[in-house]
């Protein structure tokens, strides 16, 4: 936790809070922090990807078709923009956090589908970003469970990434109906479809 907040104070120069949700993950208090309301979507997502993430600035400014000069520039500002909102290492109190989670799915699902097919580099997929915003997702649907959408995002990360195992073979990713559904992850189908279930009744 203090390596995280020291992290927070590199990357956002965000003082810590006594705020903090007892027992939170600190990945999503950062993750929240990164998803102030002062930035604007695009900028919300870089400052994510670098400080969750762990992308590099050329990484990130491959992403989103950008120079890497554009995009240090992006982060730089964005940084400045938290620091002036007075944002602090905690989770908000609600009312402020309830409108910030509809920034934090939207972010998390972008990492995700980053992780799950890579937009940039040799690799086709980036299972450490993948398998982190899943993390993230289960974190902030058990400080949230009465948030439908953040369990209706759980499941369908679940869903999708049920059938990592089958989608390459050779280096070469492989089409849906061409898969060997035997490699498919069945217990994460099953949470996953459990969950759609509930969030759907």
């Amino acid at each position: 936790a203090r390596e995280l907040r020291e992290k927070a104070a590199n990357v956002l120069d965000a003082p810590h809070s006594d705020a903090a949700a007892s027992g939170s993950d600190d990945t999503l208090v950062l993750l929240t922090m990164c998803c102030h309301p002062a930035l604007t979507t695009s900028s919300q997502l870089a400052l994510t990807l670098r400080a969750v993430g762990g992308l590099s600035t050329a990484e990130i400014a491959r992403a989103f078709f950008v120079s890497e000069s554009t995009m240090a520039q992006r982060i730089s500002r964005a940084k400045a923009t938290v620091a002036r909102a007075g944002a602090t290492f905690g989770l908000p109190h609600e009312p402020e956090l309830s409108p910030r989670m509809a920034s934090v799915r939207h972010v998390l699902y972008v990492m995700f589908t980053e992780g799950h097919f890579a937009s940039s580099g040799r690799e086709l997929q980036r299972r450490n970003l993948a398998d982190e915003a899943i993390r993230l997702a289960r974190e902030m649907h058990e400080v949230r469970p009465s948030d439908w959408e953040a369990a209706g995002l759980l499941a369908l990360m679940l869903l999708t990434d049920a059938r990592r195992a089958a989608r390459l073979r050779d280096g070469e990713l492989v089409q849906l109906h061409e898969q060997d559904r035997g490699l498919w992850d069945r217990e994460l189908i099953a949470e996953g479809a459990a969950l759609a279930e509930v969030t759907l009744a």
